[in-house]
């Protein structure tokens, strides 16, 4: 099992709203590191840390879990998508998307204030300098950690 970290800004798509829908397709990721962590590293079952971000208290808000295999995403065959791509086809797809599951919201908003400031979580990717994507590896010991704060 793996694990992870997905954003997602909340007046977009917030955690309560994935809690209303149960699953969603995480669609539109259009960073290739971002895309290749969904496609060749993300299996069903990994869990997923839910990040609200660009936001008055961005952090961890919500688990979540990795609900399917990466598959094509449809918007980037779209034409009237904001995340059309006219290079892409469908015999050679180029983005990828997994369906992402609600587990639960947390009891407090762990924010990246609090995240920065535990050493024991210096090398976790979103609190490295410049790391602005969307879907970030987390350790197993990240992770537990990270639950204890809660």
């Amino acid at each position: 099992m793996n694990y992870w970290l997905m954003k997602s800004e909340p007046d977009e798509f917030s955690i309560d709203d994935l809690a209303r829908k149960k699953s969603e397709p995480w669609s539109g990721v259009r960073n290739y590191q971002a895309r290749n962590y969904m496609r060749d590293g993300m299996r069903a079952g990994d869990g997923i840390f839910f990040y609200h971000s660009s936001c008055p208290e961005p952090g961890i808000v919500g688990i979540a879990s990795v609900g399917s295999a990466a598959y094509p995403d449809p918007t980037q065959f779209d034409p009237r998508s904001d995340y059309f791509d006219a290079k892409s086809s469908r015999t050679a797809p180029r983005w990828f998307l997994i369906d992402v599951k609600f587990k639960r919201k947390l009891k407090r908003i762990i924010g990246l204030a609090d995240l920065k400031a535990r050493p024991e979580l210096r090398e976790l990717a979103l609190v490295k300098p410049g790391n602005r994507l969307s879907v970030l590896p987390v350790t197993k010991a990240q992770w537990d950690f990270i639950l204890g704060l809660e």
